[in-house]
């Protein structure tokens, strides 16, 4: 059995819709069980059945606008820290959490600890690629927003990690990479970006493509896009956005058409739910904390109880293709590929 340690105060729904998906969840993988950490009171009357559930009662709840590594030295007692320190102890497989991604980070990384080799942990998930030249329906995008600002070998070692995370969890033969920047060309951005362009153009340890811009993403044009933490964020979020004004304008279209447009809708209903599932990211499950010791995933905040039960499908994969021990192989197979020179250029 795969045991999941799980943050129920967590996120703008919590602690209801966390609840609803991790029953979802354990009715549809009866391979899971979980450990419920949160605050009794609040989290005791909404579990339906507690078959597969273990409640730990915990006293403080890390709030979304909490500073995050002070929150997670001063609350102890929280349902994150207590559920990674589930982790770190070998009471649980992995973490999950809907909450703070700043103070889930930290409890990832000082908490469940790095993989030895690994300079900075980065935040990955696989985002939908839209009629992708190379059939494959998804990527890699990291960083996320693990670390605001990266070194050139940072934004290098990602193209290893995510080339890895490709090949192992996607199936992706000799996946290629590309790093996000302003412009196509080798000598755009700035000088960590014109580096890194470099070091990965010059290496042999992945299938390096050049630049990508931020129009091109969902084009599929690689299977690994890098990018530092704070345009990885700042991409993701203008996605995820720009996916729900589409839709949402869409909706309204079709409603201010009168019986035409409704009728229009009607014979359209199968296309327009394909597009609805490509667009809607919680169908890709949560962002992984790659390069720690155990498989840490975080969900949207705004994740209602099926993208909480998909990304537990999720967790359930990467335990069961030993994502992390293979990781941590790799990286000791791999450690001199990891520490980069500057580059020449």
């Amino acid at each position: 059995m795969i045991k999941i340690a799980v943050d129920a105060m967590g996120g703008d729904y919590a602690p209801a819709e966390i609840v609803k998906g991790v029953e979802e969840a354990r009715d549809r993988y009866p391979e899971l069980t979980f450990l419920l950490f949160g605050i009794e009171d609040q989290v005791v009357p909404l579990i339906q059945n507690q078959e597969r559930i273990n409640f730990v009662a915990t006293t403080e709840v890390i709030a979304m606008g909490d500073e995050p590594v002070k929150a997670m030295r001063d609350k102890q007692d929280s349902s994150m820290v207590r559920a990674a320190q589930a982790v770190k102890d070998g009471e649980a497989d992995a973490l999950f959490s809907a909450g703070n991604t700043g103070a889930l980070l930290s409890s990832a990384i000082f908490i469940v600890g790095r993989i030895k080799g690994v300079d900075r942990p980065a935040l990955a998930t696989a985002i939908p690629a839209v009629d992708a030249k190379n059939g494959h329906n998804q990527f890699i995008f990291m960083d996320l927003g693990a670390n605001a600002e990266s070194k050139p070998a940072h934004l290098y070692q990602y193209g290893i990690l995510g080339s890895f995370y490709a090949s192992h969890m996607l199936g992706y033969d000799n996946p290629t990479v590309r790093l996000l920047n302003n412009g196509a060309e080798e000598d755009k951005g700035d000088e960590v970006h014109k580096e890194a362009h470099q070091l990965m153009k010059q290496s042999s340890d992945f299938n390096f493509l050049g630049n990508v811009e931020a129009r091109e993403l969902l084009e599929g044009t690689a299977d690994v896009v890098v990018a530092d933490g704070f345009s990885g964020n700042a991409a993701l979020k203008s996605m995820e956005g720009t996916a729900l004004v589409i839709l949402g304008q869409l909706k309204k279209a079709i409603m201010n058409g009168g019986l035409r447009g409704k009728l229009g809708a009607l014979m359209l209903k199968p296309a327009l739910k394909k597009l609805k599932g490509q667009l809607d990211f919680n169908n890709q499950g949560g962002a992984v904390v790659l390069g720690v010791n155990a498989p840490v995933v975080k969900t949207h905040g705004s994740a209602k109880a099926t993208a909480v039960a998909n990304t537990m499908g999720q967790i359930k994969m990467m335990v069961e293709q030993n994502l992390v021990p293979d990781t941590a192989a790799f990286i000791a197979e791999n450690k001199d590929k990891l520490k980069v020179k500057k580059s020449a250029n």
